[in-house]
């Protein structure tokens, strides 16, 4: 049992799934979005009343007084900035928190002198933080990020597997041999961000064609790494998947122009999210059997 606690709502209830919605994903959201609008409280309201447990983002507060969860995010480049940040997000009611950890030049001393202090402070504060698959960070290479793991096996993450499928073209090569070398990451997932790409584009609408070559490949990474997470959790624990559909003017959203000459998203992100939440149910159902 790892010493970097679990997500947990203090319930007698079995290990589930929770589906949050990254408020990234609704940001900047283009006029004939389908998406929420209005004030923060109109947002979460739109975002529970379409059957999202919670979001990741900003008011902890409110999304406690409508029912919703709340976790926040975060970047640590030292061992010195953990401490105080998590003390201020758990004494604001967050429920845990995903992190970018350093930027991904650090000697393997610095990693481990980071990773060892998210772990303490996790354990001392009985508080989730989750080191995120990312570019640009400790965690951007799979080699050196399941080295980390054998060094540091209680340090959990939060799964952006998209990252590593393009950045890292996954698919050039043998992909199951390298699901297989990444098995200790993949067990020790506890959040998961939804975004699909392929080997190009980190991220592409689900009707783009090439995705239905890539699609399947992230279905079975989501599905590994709830696989892990059941195998061992506890009364209360859940795990939570949030889309994390991000806006083209940070270069994720790809752009066309239309027959109007006007440049516009390929897709209605919102919309998009909420079949990624029909297809995590899907990967939770067979994790489960």
């Amino acid at each position: 049992m790892s010493t970097v606690p679990n997500l947990n709502d203090g319930s007698g209830k079995d290990p589930t799934l929770r589906i949050y919605i990254s408020m990234g994903n609704v940001e900047t959201l283009p006029g004939d979005s389908a998406g929420p609008r209005g004030s923060p409280e109109e947002q979460l309201v739109a975002i529970r009343a379409v059957g999202y447990q919670g979001i990741q983002g900003e008011h902890p507060a409110l999304c406690r007084s409508l029912g919703l969860g709340c976790a926040a995010s975060a970047r640590y480049n030292l061992p010195t900035e953990v401490a105080p940040s998590v003390r201020e997000l758990k004494a604001a009611g967050y429920e845990g928190v995903t992190v970018h950890a350093g930027w991904g030049h650090e000697s393997d001393q610095e990693v481990d002198a980071l990773v060892r202090e998210i772990i303490a402070v996790a354990s001392g504060e009985n508080f989730p933080i989750y080191i995120e698959t990312h570019r640009a960070t400790i965690t951007q290479d799979s080699w050196r990020t399941v080295k980390m793991v054998e060094r540091h096996p209680d340090v959990r993450f939060n799964a952006d597997f998209s990252h590593w499928y393009t950045g890292l073209e996954m698919v050039y090569g043998d992909l199951q041999k390298r699901f297989e070398f990444i098995a200790p990451v993949l067990e020790r997932v506890r959040f998961i961000h939804g975004r699909m790409g392929n080997s190009g584009h980190i991220q592409l609408p689900l009707d783009e064609p090439s995705m239905a070559v890539a699609a399947p490949h992230f279905l079975d990474m989501w599905t590994r790494a709830l696989r892990g997470f059941l195998r061992s959790a506890s009364s209360g624990d859940y795990i939570v998947f949030a889309p994390e559909l991000l806006h083209p003017e940070i270069n994720y959203a790809r752009t066309f122009v239309n027959a109007a000459g006007e440049r516009v998203e390929e897709s209605d992100r919102w919309l998009e999210a909420l079949r990624y939440k029909a297809l995590i149910e899907g990967c939770f159902a067979a994790a489960k059997q």
